[in-house]
């Protein structure tokens, strides 16, 4: 072989080299910033995923990469939901709306910290909430939305409507091409029953099942019924967390496997 050809072939290679490099890097990229990719990420729950996080009593998750971001429930101590926002790095001033699930402190509790930091947002609340709540939130400069009957909060995104009778509540449903992602508060009205209401909201079935599904005082064959029923429903991913109870979680956990996503302060849940 001449000199020249060798030397034509050794940038050929290396040519060949820069572009695979590329597309290996490409491929390896953690961060996925395409406008299919929704991100749920735990800012407050009963375990910590990351490091630095603190976990408590309560919940509260923030949902990015829709029309519009979302804050879902404020969780319980202002300081302690504080903490993980930064240690998280997020960035609070781009909420666009909050939901409510329910009135209890333990998805309360931090809002009128996050209301003093993010102005002139709606608040979506079950309309059984009190006028001096409604007052609290129209005093900081926002302004409460009460539901009663579903909704689309915006494109693709859904409210229950309210649910259940002492205890009264709702909850959110993503519609992606994959189906629905449901997330619960506590799902005091009953897990199974928040289910199929979000079922018939989006017209399909709901594929992914995350948040607190209130399943303490439950014996293991009423969460062996549960499984079973979110089955039949089509629930073929579930991450429970905060009220479940560490019994049913571990329920779950046995049940789905692969298909169980680990849930804890921090945790970033991304949907294609």
């Amino acid at each position: 072989m001449s000199q020249f050809k060798k030397r034509e072939l050794s940038v050929f290679l290396v040519i060949v080299f820069i572009l695979s490099t590329n597309v290996l890097l490409m491929k390896a990229s953690p961060c996925d910033n395409s406008e299919n990719s929704i991100q749920i990420q735990i800012l407050y729950d009963n375990t910590v995923y990351a490091d630095g996080t603190k976990s408590d009593w309560g919940f509260s998750c923030l949902i990015t990469g829709l029309e519009k971001t979302i804050l879902f429930d404020t969780g319980t101590q202002r300081n302690i939901l504080w903490h993980n926002i930064r240690v998280l790095d997020v960035d609070l001033d781009k909420v666009d709306m909050i939901v409510l699930s329910h009135l209890h402190r333990d998805h309360t509790g931090g809002l009128v910290s996050v209301l003093e930091k993010v102005k002139k947002v709606p608040v979506y609340m079950p309309s059984s909430f009190p006028d001096s709540f409604v007052e609290s939130i129209e005093e900081n400069g926002s302004t409460a939305v009460k539901v009663t009957e579903s909704m689309e909060i915006c494109r693709h995104v859904f409210l229950t409507g309210e649910m259940g009778t002492s205890i009264k509540e709702q909850a959110l449903i993503i519609k992606t091409d994959q189906g629905g992602v449901l997330v619960t508060g506590c799902a005091h009205p009953g897990i199974v029953g928040i289910v199929e209401r979000a079922k018939k909201v989006i017209d399909g079935k709901v594929y992914f099942a995350l948040g607190g599904f209130h399943l303490m005082s439950h014996s293991e064959n009423q969460v062996h019924k549960i499984i079973e029923r979110f089955r039949e429903l089509g629930v073929t991913q579930c991450g429970a967390t905060h009220c479940t109870g560490d019994k049913a979680i571990g329920l779950f956990k046995e049940a789905y496997g692969k298909d169980y996503v680990a849930m804890g302060a921090g945790r970033i849940i991304t949907i294609k």
